[in-house]
């Protein structure tokens, strides 16, 4: 058995950990700080991302959207220190409807986001162009729009969107929204916090040491044999398994986990423009079929959902620079809680399924559905709250703390949220939204009532 001392044992390597590892490392100066994981860094699910980012964000209460414009700018920063290596757009995201009643309930709220700081409407109704909306092309990262475009004119969502659906009667574009190299920024982290102190250990937490109530020891189990690491503080950042890395000092955290697959495939005739934004269909749909398939499918209990209306969320956007003709697309029509199993199955139908929602959205997609192009598939699980808000803060054990809940937005409130739980740790002070985080605002009975009467998640 091997022995070693930390100042900080971090369980878990995926971009929560790494983040936290960069904040305690490069930011603060601490150099004892070691990484756990029994896969290299950053690739059980934090490479499964879908690498979208968004100060656009639901209430009640300004929490989310103040967190996530933080991160934002500290991604800002990190795109200035190194911009030949790290890509980012504000591409945005582009909010669509058929649906009356769904319009009144996206400007309202985009009305909500706009009152919580993610900046102000421009509302667009007339027929004419107007000068006033900056398309994505004419701007880059650092000089866009913020708030969000509406339009509520058909001619002009055909004019400014024409990819879209003709049935689409109202858009919301977010501005503060894109999308970026998540692994790149993932990656120059770590290579950053190594080399000022960080240390990665490739193994599995099994068992957490207490002394007097208080964090004294981590055993790792590695290649080698028994590691015992010495440390007055852990960081649960194990994504899927955080939950079962908690219960070995007795916490039970209030996460769960969905398994959600992203589908690659190469648009080679380019009918996606490369400047779309990413694009979130907020309507339920019905696939395309002919009659026959139709049919065919609606006579088996097995087949017949296939031909049944199915739930809002489908989204795609383009991926790649210059030349690329990548379109990544998602589709969360079930997304039921799972146990977190590895390796993870893949439904052998799923592509398709998705390729035919965003074709209802974006018709000209409909040209591959006789013959689709090969498609790339990779899953992850999304762990998260009830209300979809992360888990940044102690936990109730002397020397534990807790970066979880993050599923489906991790990597884009990575660099605030392990902002935040270094200043818990180094016991700095902590800005205005740092108790909407903490796991004990579920011991809260006021809190507890909120929950019951929540409303819009964010989930996307």
């Amino acid at each position: 058995m091997s022995q070693m001392t930390a100042d900080v044992v971090i369980c878990g390597a995926g971009i929560a950990g790494v983040t936290t590892a960069y904040e305690l490392v490069v930011k603060r100066g601490l150099r004892n700080v070691v990484l756990v994981d029994p896969l290299p860094p950053l690739t059980l699910t934090s490479d499964k991302s879908f690498e979208g980012y968004r100060n656009w964000w639901p209430g009640p209460d300004d929490s989310m959207v103040s967190l996530m414009n933080r991160s934002i700018d500290l991604l800002e920063k990190l795109l200035q220190e190194a911009p030949g290596r790290l890509h980012m757009n504000r591409s945005g995201y582009l909010f669509a409807t058929a649906d009356p009643e769904k319009a009144g309930q996206m400007i309202a709220s985009a009305e909500e986001s706009t009152r919580l700081g993610a900046g102000p409407l421009r509302i667009y109704q007339g027929e004419a162009s107007d000068p006033t909306y900056i398309p994505t092309r004419d701007h880059d990262v650092f000089d866009a729009p913020t708030g969000a475009d509406i339009f509520l004119s058909q001619k002009l969502i055909r004019q400014y969107f024409p990819f879209l659906t003709d049935r689409a009667i109202a858009t919301v574009h977010a501005r503060r929204c894109g999308w970026f190299g998540a692994q790149q920024f993932g990656m120059y982290m770590l290579e950053q916090a190594r080399e000022h102190g960080a240390q990665v250990v490739e193994g599995k937490v099994d068992d957490i040491i207490l002394q007097a109530g208080h964090v004294s020891a981590v055993k790792v189990s590695t290649t080698g044999g028994t590691l015992t690491i010495s440390t007055p503080v852990l960081v649960d950042a194990a994504g899927p398994m955080q939950a079962d890395v908690a219960r070995m000092i007795g916490v039970e955290l209030p996460v769960f986990s969905e398994l959600h697959f992203k589908v690659t495939i190469t648009d080679h005739l380019r009918v996606v423009p490369r400047d779309m934004p990413l694009l979130i269909w907020q309507d339920p749909v019905r696939l395309p079929w002919t009659d026959e398939e139709r049919a065919m499918l609606a006579e088996s209990e097995d087949t017949r959902w296939l031909v049944e209306e199915l739930p809002a969320g489908v989204h795609g956007r383009p991926e790649g620079a210059g030349d690329s003709d990548i379109l990544l697309m998602q589709y969360p029509y079930h997304t039921p809680p799972v146990d977190t199993t590895f390796p993870i199955v893949q439904d052998s139908e799923h592509p398709e399924i998705v390729l035919r929602g965003l074709a209802t959205v974006i018709p000209a997609l409909s040209t591959y559905l006789g013959q689709m192009p090969k498609p790339f598939v990779d899953g992850g699980y999304y762990t998260r709250t009830r209300e979809n808000r992360p888990l940044v803060g102690p936990l109730p054990v002397a020397g534990a703390f807790i970066f979880g809940g993050i599923g489906g937005f991790g990597m884009q409130v990575a660099n605030g949220a392990a902002e935040l739980l270094a200043a818990h740790i180094t016991g700095e002070s902590l800005p205005h939204y740092a108790p909407a985080f903490r796991l004990e605002r579920y011991a809260d009975p006021a809190y507890q009532q909120l929950l019951e009467h929540w409303g819009a998640t964010g989930q996307i």
